[in-house]
């Protein structure tokens, strides 16, 4: 289908219905996911997914309407639904479609070599990965996960203001969950990998990690409840930064659901603590020329050296500060209303390697992993209480796992508490791949154990 010739036809019998602007999102894209256990194909996935959008003012209102089919067929109908849409909609917040921003930086994100890998390739790929775990250790009972997949996406957006923008991106991510075994003490330990290159993944270095992890934590044991200075592994702490990525949205601040109301220009965090929402970042899995509504992406600290810089913003809550808007609009696909994202958005690293950082303890936790982040925590008080597992930490060094523990605190307080940032940057899994974070040194943090 040409899209540029549809789109001109949507726009025309909008106009004969008298909508004013209209814009058309158009996404397309398609999932592989691969499963194996026990040397099989245990699970196979293909899907493929395609639609456009359309919104468009009508009677003052914007109104919104999508169909999955991309064809003329579909014009009447979505122009339809347009108008029907903006006459039952109550809300006093004014939005419009934007013309566009002067310029676009080119962001490279799609890698036709991933788009080549042949599907026996990948199976072979993640069968290799459950093999070479199995071989490490004679403790490795089991292999819980091992999954492979990948996807691509592509967008065009283009509406009545002359603006017409194209987007492709591709992604591979893959993941193993292994189960360890010594006497009756069972771990387990995972590792995942990123990307669009293909020939990055190494399943015998995937493998190690994960094994060396779940190894790790056998023979693992409480610690007496206090007050205890902590490091927050990488993993771990970009997992508590994607819990509360929220609190730094203006439409969150607007409805009165952020502490941060108010406190921009004020301090609100540690020195060590500055805060990127970077979307031309290389190899970032989220980067980007346009935002959702068509606006230029633009690279900016939102904390920088624990002083609060700015929220995020799309152009409906930019107009209400009366303020530009940041880039930030998000729209996760052709039915997604408009909402507020982060591109890539990270932690800044810092100089001390996580083994420096432990070197500098007399005595302390190592959290590897934080659980139940979701029920556990509450986004607009800041405060959490979280089953943790990691590590005790007695004279600079690891002394021994540790586990059930609960670690408590509130997010707020521990951006103050932050006293060094690690060189260790890592991003999390698909979903989660555009949060990064280094390992986190903080002052103390309330450990409950026995």
């Amino acid at each position: 289908m040409d899209m540029k010739n549809l789109v001109e036809k949507i726009f025309e019998e909008g106009n004969k219905q008298g909508i004013g602007d209209m814009e058309v999102y158009y996404s397309a894209g398609s999932s592989l996911s691969l499963k194996v256990f026990q040397k099989e194909l245990d699970g196979y996935s293909l899907s493929e997914s395609e639609g456009l959008g359309l919104r468009g003012m009508y009677n003052g209102k914007m109104g919104y309407s999508y169909s999955e089919k991309v064809d003329e067929s579909s014009i009447d109908m979505l122009v339809k639904n347009v108008k029907e849409n903006a006459t039952v909609i109550d809300s006093d917040d004014e939005e419009y479609i934007y013309e566009g921003s002067k310029e676009y930086r080119r962001v490279d994100t799609f890698n036709p070599a991933l788009d080549q890998v042949e599907e026996t390739e990948k199976i072979r790929f993640v069968k290799s990965l459950e093999e070479e775990a199995f071989k490490i250790d004679k403790r490795i009972e089991s292999v819980e996960t091992c999954v492979y997949g990948d996807g691509y996406g592509e967008t065009i957006m283009s509406n009545t203001k002359g603006l017409y923008l194209h987007d492709k991106s591709n992604i591979a991510y893959t993941y193993v969950v292994v189960v360890a075994k010594e006497n009756d003490d069972i771990k387990t330990g995972m590792a995942y990998r990123t990307g669009n290159d293909f020939a990055k993944f190494d399943p015998k270095e995937i493998a190690e990690e994960a094994v060396r992890e779940a190894l790790s934590l056998l023979g693992g044991k409480t610690v007496k409840s206090g007050d205890y200075p902590v490091v927050i592994r990488n993993s771990a702490a970009a997992d508590l930064l994607e819990a509360f990525t929220g609190i730094f949205s203006a439409e969150s601040v607007q409805k009165n659901l952020s502490l941060l109301k108010g406190k921009l220009g004020e301090k609100i965090g540690s020195e060590k603590f500055t805060l990127v929402d970077d979307p031309y970042m290389e190899e970032g899995l989220a980067s980007k020329s346009f935002d959702g509504e068509g606006v230029a992406c633009m690279y900016k600290k939102v904390v920088d050296k624990g002083v609060l810089k700015t929220y995020l913003h799309n152009l409906k809550t930019a107009k209400k500060d009366g303020i530009e808007t940041t880039g930030n609009a998000s729209k996760g696909s052709y039915k997604a209303s408009l909402g507020i994202a982060p591109s890539n958005f990270y932690v800044e690293k810092g100089e001390k390697t996580l083994d420096e950082m432990i070197a500098s303890m007399n005595r302390g936790i190592l959290i590897t992993e934080l659980q139940g982040l979701h029920a556990g925590l509450n986004s607009v008080s800041g405060d959490f209480s979280l089953a943790a597992l990691g590590f005790e930490i007695k004279d600079g060094k690891i002394s021994r796992p540790v586990e059930q523990i609960t670690v408590a605190g509130n997010y707020f307080e521990l951006l103050k508490n932050i006293e060094e940032t690690g060189s260790d940057l890592k991003f999390g899994l698909p979903g989660e791949a555009y949060i990064g974070s280094p390992s986190l040194k903080i002052k103390k943090l309330a450990i409950a154990g026995e």
